[in-house]
């Protein structure tokens, strides 16, 4: 995945995968992960962002999303 702007770091490389890109050889990074990065790159906090589906409220980075520190400028 690319980023650009939004307060990411020029140049950052995070992760890498195989010569087929299938699997994951350095550095792997979660989804959850990726998304609370996006979202605070976006303003919001992720872990206030809370929906309610049947009376149970969720987080869309779950309960084990950090924000990425070394993407961020």
């Amino acid at each position: 995945m690319w980023l650009a702007g939004g307060g990411t770091k020029r140049g950052t490389v995070i992760g890498e995968t195989d010569a087929f890109s299938y699997n994951i050889v350095k550095d792997p990074v979660h989804i959850h992960d990726l998304q609370a990065t996006l979202l605070q790159c976006l303003g919001i906090d992720h872990k206030q962002l809370v929906y309610t589906v049947q009376g149970r409220r969720f987080r869309l980075t779950d309960v084990d999303g950090e924000v990425i520190k070394n993407a961020l400028a």
